[in-house]
Order: C-alpha cells, then structure tokens, then sequence
C-alpha cells in the first residue's frame, strides 16, 4: 500500500491549519499527502478513500463540540455502512471537541493540540510514544535538529532571590514549553562575582537572579533536570569574563555564549573597561568558545538601534560582530535579530534591515563557519497594558517568523510592568507558539515586496560605503581592518561608528543625529532638515 494519508476538514468548518501542518509534518516522515479542502461532505471524503486507497485518513473539525458529535457519529456509521472500517481515522481539533470523538470510537488517534511534537511522530511513525524515551537533545545543535522545522524557543528568566529563581525553573521545566532557559544573573554577579567585596548589596537581585556561588548555579541547573529537560545559558560576565566562562561550562553546561564586540565597558558603563581594552578581551573570549566548539552569539547590533544609532549601523555591526567571530574560530555563530528597534520602526523597514542584515551574514558561510538564525522582540517596544503586550508578543513573533528561525527567543510580555515570573515565561511561550505553529508553513514571501527590497538594497549600499571607510582608518601595517581592535576602538572613537545615545561619552564621538522617517532610521541634519547620505556623513567626518 502506497503511503498515503488524504486529509480534510468535515462538515461546515472551513479551519485548515491544523490538518495541513499534520499533513506536512506526515511529509517530512515519508508519507505522501492529499488534501482535499474545508467543509467537506461525509460522502465526498470517503469516496476518496475508496479511490485513494490511502493508509491513514485525517480528519479535522473546530467548531461547535455538539455538532461535532452528531457528525462524527454519522461519519462512522458510513465508514461502516461502505466497509471502510480497515482504514486508520485520525481526528485533530480543539480540546472540546477532541473530547467528543473520543466518545465516537472511530479515531486511531486524536489530537488536540495539547501533545507534544514527538507523540505524534512517533504515531506517523508507527511506534509507542514514551514521554520517558524522548530524546529533547544535550546540545544546542542536537536540539534544533530534532525540533526541525520548529525552532527552538529560548526565554529569559531570573528573580531576586536564588531560591525563587530555582523553583521558578523546576515549574517552567515542567511545563515543556521552552528548550532554552537564558539565566539572568543580577548587575553585581556579572561585574563582581569573583570580587565579593566590590558588590554593593544594597543593589542584590538588580536586574536579576544574585547568584554568588558556585554551587547556586549548580542548584539552578538541577532545577532543570525535569519535564523536557532545557537547556541553560548565562549572561557573560562584564569583568574576570575568562573565569565566568570556565564557570558557567562547569556549572550549567552553558549552552551558548553571548559576547559583545564593543559592549560591557564603560561605553555603556556596565563595566570598568576600556573600549580598546574589551574588545580585544571580547574577541579573546570568542576563540576560547570556538576552541571548545561552543557556539557563540555577539550581542552588538541591537545595542547600537537601542541607542538611535541610524539603520546602517546597525546593518554593518550585524555583520563586523559575525565577521570577529569568525576571524576568532567560532564554527557555530547565532545570528540575532532584534525586532521593533528603535521605537517607531514599521514592520517593512524592519523586514528590510534584517534582511540585509542577514544577507552579509550568510555571506561568510562556509564548510568551518555556520550560522543559526535567533529572532526576539525588542524589549521597549512592550507597553505597560498587559493584554496590550501580549498582542506585540505575538506580532514580533510573526514578524521574526520571516526570517525562519532556528531559535526564537521569546520576550515574556509582562516585562514593561514587571519581571517575568514562571507563569508569566509559560504563558509567553504558549502565545509564541500558537504564532509559530500558524507560521511554520506557508509564510508570505516577503522578499517580493517592492518597498522591502528596495530599503534593504540601499542598506547594503550604505553599509559597503560605511566598512570601505572602517577599512580606510587602519594603520597601514593592519591585514584585516574589519577585526582589528585598534581600527575598531579607532572607528567608534571618530565617530563613523556612532549613536546618539554616546553624546557625553569619553569612548565615542556622539556626533551622530538620527531621525525615524517613513519607519526607519536615518541619518540626520536637523539644521538642514534632511536625510544625509552615509558618504555625506562620511565626510562630515573627514573621512
């Protein structure tokens, strides 16, 4: 028998989504499929599969679980009536009405929505589902390739007080709903925690979980030894970085690191170094993961759109941070995007950054260097009102679907108000992935759009003219400007690396004005009242 399975939605409901992603998820295990559409007739349905033949019949049903009832009984008494009883009935629909077929005894199997992605594998697959024998994956690439076509979800999370945070943990584990739980350790365990006596107490849990010892992260991890076992990453720290790392590998099998080119010193005052000085520990830092083959992703782009910085920046910086990676050894490189930043960008100009974000990204793709796409929301763009917020959740979530992430790393929506508690983290992830179950397939095909392609050329453009002039700044005995810590630090210094957020700062020139126009942001002379050209800033700049 051909290993077919014929699908559709019965009776008057015309909702689709569920029985199409079964049916493309059927594809991926080897199973030829044929959808015959919404509101379709008992009869029509299995007339197709007398004339189909097919090895499994899925059926789809969202509407009313009374009426749902009444036609399942029907369907059953024709499958009977026409001696179709060998073939095998699936049903997929919405917990109310799943509970009515099952009182029918007609389905094989019944989904509604409510199971994990490896229980109906194993069912397409012909084999007994044991929550026990999943394998969720050790590593991060285990577990991307697993979850395929489904991205990994990726959620922060950490209270004021270790044990909050630990049993916080031990619930959100349980609940299954993410793969990576991103440990958030507060302000003074990021700078001080080799130097106790440096911590000023009064600011403890500020910004996050206060760890302070070893065996605190060890407790943290063994919170997550439960449900579907997630993984665990931590923030680097912003002073004694090589010892945190060793730490965090030792402690909490750190999943991925996350290094900044230029941050976490007194540019952004969130450590006591030097611009010049950190990057070169920063670049150092991403050979000692790439040694270890330990992914890595650099926290650079975003934080320069978080400070106005004009949409070309942020372009080149997406691509010079992956550039250092590479040059540093770093085989597996997570690419992140971070939507709705700055405030007041519209969804196409958005779409058009990140692609062209991506698109010099991709370009340093070979057989030693692979990227992974990870998507967020922009954490500012989440208002106070909390129903109001979880609607940005969901719209940033489609939006980073455009991309098609390996990672989507989801912003708990309660963040405007306060931080995310474990129920607040589930029910985030649960909005992500309704959103990412109604993406997965089928996703528009953005990269026609006129106004996107023309925005994200013109970033590309201005970001060649833009790393031409970083190039320009090295000394002449420089080979490779683009990661060369003194052309950098040099760059930022006089400003073709700028933002408007560094007025002031004795690291960088805080030359640079922007303005948001028509949803992105440009470059701009406010005495002029104009855009400027990036060449034009330039050579404003001398260079």
């Amino acid at each position: 028998m051909e290993r077919l399975i014929i699908g559709a939605s019965i009776g008057n409901c015309v909702h689709v989504a569920g029985v199409l992603n079964f049916l493309r998820l059927a594809e991926e295990h080897g199973y030829n499929t044929k959808f015959l559409g919404p509101a379709v007739s008992i009869d029509y349905l299995l007339d197709a599969v007398q004339e189909s033949n097919p090895e499994m019949v899925a059926v789809g049903y969202r509407l009313t679980p009374e009426t749902g009832y009444n036609l399942f009984k029907r369907l059953k008494e024709s499958v009977i009536e026409r001696g179709l009883t060998g073939y095998k009935f699936v049903f997929g629909g919405t917990l109310p009405v799943a509970r009515e077929a099952r009182k029918v005894g007609l389905f094989d199997a019944i989904f509604s929505g409510e199971e994990e992605l490896e229980e109906i594998i194993a069912f397409l697959e012909g084999r007994e589902f044991k929550s026990e024998d999943i394998n969720f994956g050790e590593n991060l690439l285990e577990r991307i390739e697993i979850k395929k076509p489904y991205p990994v979800i990726r959620h922060h999370f950490g209270l004021p007080s270790v044990e909050k945070t630990r049993e916080g943990i031990k619930k959100i584990s349980e609940s299954k709903v993410l793969d990576v739980i991103s440990l958030g350790p507060d302000q003074n365990a990021q700078e001080s925690f080799f130097r106790p006596e440096e911590m000023d107490e009064d600011e403890k849990g500020a910004g996050g979980v206060p760890v302070r010892t070893e065996q605190d992260l060890i407790s943290l991890y063994e919170a997550t030894r439960r449900g579907n076992y997630p993984l665990m990453r931590c923030y680097s720290g912003t002073r004694d970085v090589f010892k945190m790392a060793e730490m965090l590998l030792r402690t909490i099998h750190n999943a991925w690191a996350a290094i900044p080119l230029s941050w976490y010193n007194r540019l952004d005052g969130r450590g006591p170094r030097g611009l010049l000085e950190s990057i070169r520990e920063n670049q150092q830092l991403m050979k000692w993961h790439g040694v270890r083959d330990i992914p890595v992703e650099v926290n650079e782009s975003h934080h320069w759109s978080l400070r106005d910085a004009h949409d070309t920046v942020a372009v080149v910086m997406a691509f010079l941070a992956a550039y250092n990676a590479k040059q540093m050894g770093v085989k597996n490189y997570i690419a992140q995007y971070m939507f709705n930043n700055p405030a007041g960008t519209t969804a196409s100009m958005d779409l058009a950054k990140m692609l062209a974000k991506k698109e010099l990204i991709e370009s340093l793709v070979d057989d030693k260097f692979r990227v992974l796409t990870q998507v967020r929301a922009g954490l500012a763009s989440f208002p106070p009102n909390l129903d109001r917020a979880k609607g940005q959740l969901a719209y940033s979530t489609y939006l980073g679907m455009a991309l098609k992430p390996d990672i989507v790393h989801v912003v708990g929506y309660s963040e405007a108000d306060h931080a995310a508690t474990s129920s607040d983290v589930i029910e985030s992830c649960q909005i992500a992935r309704q959103v990412i179950n109604n993406s997965i397939y089928g996703y528009p095909g953005i990269g026609y759009d006129p106004d996107i392609k023309k925005r994200k050329d013109e970033l590309l453009k201005e970001a060649e003219i833009l790393l031409n002039a970083i190039k320009n700044v090295a000394n002449n005995d420089v080979e490779d400007p683009w990661s060369d810590p003194e052309t950098l630090a040099r760059s930022i210094k006089i400003g073709l690396i700028d933002a408007p957020h560094l007025k002031g700062n004795p690291e960088a020139a805080g030359k640079l004005t922007t303005r948001m126009v028509n949803g992105a942001c440009y470059a701009y002379d406010y005495n002029e009242d104009r855009i400027i050209t990036e060449e034009e800033r330039i050579q404003r700049l001398g260079g």
